[in-house]
């Protein structure tokens, strides 16, 4: 009898009810364990992908700044200014002391800290960031304020003190460059992200 109960088992064990062997429930074999584990490499790509667009915008707009502005000391300063679109757009090679769109000129250094101070700001950002427009929108502020920066530093009349290469002139109105487009841009985006209540973390939330 004992034999038998051996070979065919009893309906208390394991084997006679047809049950598989548990399994370790050690602190990594739990399915908890695993899906937050899955869940964290999936988030840490997600975030380096976002960091990578970021600075891909920023260089972009940087190199765009910065060779437009090569361009125009080599060619456009100190000649007649170039009509684009009659006398509503034209290209005219001006030195601005002041912040976006030649607006005070007397506080130059304050300025150049302001901008430092804005890409100091961004790089810590880039670590939270999650959101692919909120990527895009502070690539463009980092690009820009790393273009103007670059006048700042070594542009005469000296360091900290240079003034920067303005040349779009549209009519009626202040003359600037791409750098302070991507800034405006990129200032544009975020509001309109703040405003649908997207966080650079990728989460959304509504007031």
């Amino acid at each position: 009898m004992a034999e038998a109960e051996r070979i065919i088992g009893t309906p208390d064990s394991p084997e006679g009810a047809g049950a598989e062997p548990e399994q370790s429930s050690g602190p990594d074999s739990g399915p908890d364990s695993g899906s937050a584990g899955q869940q964290g490499a999936g988030a840490r790509p997600r975030g380096k992908r976002r960091i990578a667009v970021l600075f891909a915008v920023a260089v972009f707009a940087y190199a765009l700044d910065l060779i437009s502005k090569m361009i125009v000391v080599a060619k456009l300063e100190h000649h007649a200014p170039i009509e684009i679109v009659g006398d509503w757009l034209r290209f005219e090679a001006i030195r601005n002391a002041g912040a976006a769109f030649g607006f005070g000129e007397a506080f130059t250094v304050i300025f150049t800290m302001i901008a430092a101070t804005v890409i100091v700001v961004i790089a810590r950002l880039a670590r939270k960031l999650y959101s692919l427009p909120w990527a895009i929108a502070l690539g463009l502020l980092l690009g820009g304020a790393l273009g103007n920066l670059t006048d700042r530093i070594f542009r005469s009349p000296g360091v900290f003190e240079g003034a920067v290469v303005d040349f779009i002139a549209p009519k009626h109105f202040a003359v600037f460059n791409l750098a302070d487009s991507a800034i405006v841009c990129g200032g544009i985006l975020i509001v309109l992200l703040s405003f649908k209540g997207l966080d650079p973390d990728g989460t959304v939330h509504k007031d």
